[in-house]
């Protein structure tokens, strides 16, 4: 077999990367499963799909909502002191559910607001890992601009886009060959796209996992199963204490954390992960209504593959290769490309032609998830920077739980081309808010002429 592209080679090669790497990508296969083994478990003892959906929904909100808090409290006081209290609750929560002791809706809920963030978890190690100084003297960054230097304490970090290793930095380690240099700006991309490609990997094996024991008549084994992927990935995760990043001081948490998490850099990478959850679940029902509307429902599957795996290679693809120039106008072109590969679906009827289309949506899709990792990274100090990704996370969820209502009225009144509307106006939306990015960044780096220049100037 080929062997991998250098980035990832490095990426996984670096002390401690890949022991707490891969207990989290266990852990997300489980998350993964959670929501799905919530639907099969329901509708297993009531026969009826919507009660599952009433629990499904509760668990979705209670997971959105409580993720961003459990951020916090990690942030406050560490991955290795909060993840298992965490665990604990959440295992306490899904035995509650399998047993009956509690109503569904008050389990699901439940094991919906205790269900730990490993994705932002793992982001928030990798953004330690490779930001070549410790992740706590960065805290009093200043947040103005995600390409400018941010320094606190004498210490430096590398913005996303810039060339330089930062001062202080170890180099890359070495796979044995003469490997070129490799700065901090183009590992960190790599790494969160290894993140989205387990993130991918598990949401296309997790559901069809659990979906052959909800098959074979045993959904409680689904749920089983996916909570003590989680556990124990939590656990292993939890058990890497080396690459955990440190706390920071209480006092500059709160003087620099709130007004990043209400600046305009981050509020707009927060926007752009609401509109892209509106986009798939959009996308989502849209294509289950065309396949329905043809007469031919089994034709929703491959209609999603033909998506989803042009989005793993992108995704491999990307994170493999280098990159120049500003990440704010990479996030624009990746969104524009995606609104072009949006509109032919809604006036085209050949399934050939709607699955290509399916799939050149595919290939933006991995491209705005890592860049908007890339800047949520660049727009917080690391003080508050596990609440911002899992802000980032329930954005999504959030948008994504609102297009279903949306797109299924709108896919009623007008049909799935009209659905497919909807998605198109989420991919425009982000397209503007990564312009609006793309051009407060150039107005940043443009030089001021003050008046003691122009007095200079003058003969």
């Amino acid at each position: 077999m080929p062997s991998a592209p250098a980035n990832y080679r490095i990426l996984l090669r670096t002390p401690g990367a890949a022991a707490f790497f891969l207990p989290a990508a266990v852990g997300r296969l489980g998350i993964a499963m959670t929501g799905i083994g919530l639907v099969w478990l329901v509708h297993a003892r009531t026969g009826s799909y919507a009660a599952a959906g009433v629990v499904t929904g509760g668990f979705a909100a209670a997971d959105a909502g409580m993720g961003p808090q459990l951020g916090r409290l990690v942030d406050r006081y560490g991955q290795t002191r909060v993840l298992p209290c965490a665990l604990v609750a959440h295992a306490a929560a899904v035995a509650l559910l399998l047993t009956g002791a509690a109503p569904d809706l008050v389990a699901g809920v439940l094991v919906g607001a205790t269900l730990p963030q490993l994705g932002a978890l793992s982001a928030a190690r990798w953004s330690a890992l490779l930001s070549g100084g410790p992740p706590h003297t960065m805290s009093g960054a200043s947040t103005t601009s995600p390409d400018a230097s941010r320094t606190s304490q004498g210490a430096s970090r590398t913005p996303p886009g810039a060339s330089p290793t930062p001062p202080g930095a170890s180099p890359a380690p070495s796979d044995g060959a003469s490997t070129p240099p490799t700065s901090a700006s183009t590992l960190l991309p790599a790494a969160f796209a290894l993140e989205a490609l387990a993130n991918g990997v598990s949401y296309l094996a997790g559901p069809a996992l659990v979906s052959v024991l909800g098959a074979a008549n045993r959904p409680g084994a689904g749920v089983l199963l996916a909570a003590s992927l989680v556990i124990g990935g939590g656990l292993g995760l939890a058990g890497r204490r080396r690459s955990a990043p440190p706390v920071t001081a209480r006092a500059t948490r709160s003087r620099t954390g709130r007004d990043a998490l209400l600046g305009p850099a981050f509020l707009r990478q927060a926007g752009l992960g609401l509109a892209l959850g509106v986009f798939f679940g959009a996308t989502q029902v849209s294509v289950t209504a065309y396949a329905v509307g043809r007469g031919t429902p089994d034709a929703a599957a491959p209609l999603y593959l033909a998506s989803n795996c042009t989005s793993l290679l992108a995704g491999w693809a990307y994170g493999a290769g280098r990159h120049g120039g500003s990440p704010h106008r990479r996030q624009a072109a990746a969104a524009a490309c995606l609104t072009l590969a949006c509109l032919p679906l809604t006036f085209l009827d050949a399934p050939l032609a709607v699955g290509a289309a399916l799939a050149l949506t595919g290939l933006a899709v991995p491209v705005l998830l890592v860049l908007a990792s890339v800047l949520t990274e660049a727009s917080v100090p690391r003080a508050v920077l596990t609440q911002a990704f899992t802000w980032g996370n329930s954005a999504s969820a959030a948008g994504s739980a609102a297009a279903a209502a949306l797109a299924g009225r709108v896919v009623d009144a007008g049909g799935a081309h009209a659905g497919f509307a909807v998605a198109v106006g989420a991919a425009a939306v982000m397209t503007v808010l990564a312009l609006g990015g793309a051009v407060c960044r150039r107005e940043h780096q443009r030089p001021r002429v003050t008046n003691a220049t122009t007095a200079r100037k003058e003969p």
